[in-house]
């Protein structure tokens, strides 16, 4: 039984999550902080629980999931679309690589002077930031994975007689698949930091505001609690996301086709 526990990831994380909390309110009780910065974690629940029932950081919240959504599709489809490219042409890969250099290294954070000349301070200008950011963790990962593919498996497909698509279609994408998953992982966690923010600095978008802009204004107001209580969301929504999406994933296809890295 004892076994089965240590073995078992979600029992193990929930532990350490209680034995986090227990660490926390003990530094909170003792006030070596002030109360104001460091709230015991019941203020911080009620908060959270009094946010929810206004509904407030409910909207906000689905807000930024909405904004995180569209920016990993429009990224997912121009990483899919420059990374084929660049197992076809050496010429167009050349080009990839060049700004994947430039471009990769320049946080999102440093772009926004640019995207408010550019785009304004709207959604359209928080969707930009979160594709610059997703995009090429994603490159990346799908040219290692197209690149760690062993060239016979492009010759057993054409004695099969695959044409290019079928090839990519049947063998390059599914062997790639590992290194797939770990830049949508990667994309997944630089779109939440992208969209908070930008959130932070652009406020309501479109006279709306997502969990970025909640946060921002928790802190404006000296809410500390309903500060922590937004964190809280951030926490269990990545968490969820990683084991009800993630995980599952990789049992119905890394794992199960034995394809691990």
């Amino acid at each position: 039984m004892r076994n089965k526990i240590l073995h078992n990831k979600y029992i193990l994380r929930f532990l350490w999550i209680l034995v986090l909390a227990v660490i926390w309110q003990g530094i909170a009780l003792s006030q070596v902080f002030n109360p104001a910065s460091f709230p015991r974690i019941e203020k911080i629940l009620y908060s959270l629980i009094h946010d929810a029932v206004k509904g407030d950081i409910i909207f906000q919240t689905l807000f930024s999931l909405g904004l995180i959504f569209k920016g990993l599709v429009f990224g997912l489809l121009i990483a899919i679309i420059l990374s084929g490219l660049s197992m076809v042409s050496k010429v167009f890969e050349g080009f990839v690589e060049t700004i994947i250099a430039v471009a990769h290294p320049l946080p999102g954070i440093a772009l926004l002077p640019l995207v408010i000349l550019w785009i304004g301070v709207g959604e359209g200008a928080i969707i930009f930031i979160i594709i610059h950011s997703v995009i090429w963790p994603l490159i990346l990962n799908l040219l290692t994975g197209f690149r760690a593919i062993p060239k016979i498996y492009k010759e057993i497909g054409r004695n099969y007689e695959l044409n290019t698509i079928g090839i990519i279609r049947y063998i390059l994408v599914p062997a790639a698949f590992p290194h797939f998953i770990t830049g949508l992982k990667i994309g997944w966690a630089r779109a939440w930091r992208a969209v908070i923010s930008a959130e932070m600095v652009f406020g309501a978008a479109g006279g709306a505001g997502g969990l970025g802009w909640f946060i921002f204004k928790k802190r404006v107001f000296m809410d500390t609690p309903g500060l922590f209580g937004g964190l809280i969301v951030i926490i269990f929504i990545g968490i969820t996301i990683e084991d009800l999406f993630f995980d599952r994933l990789e049992k119905m296809t890394i794992r199960k086709w034995g394809m691990s890295i």
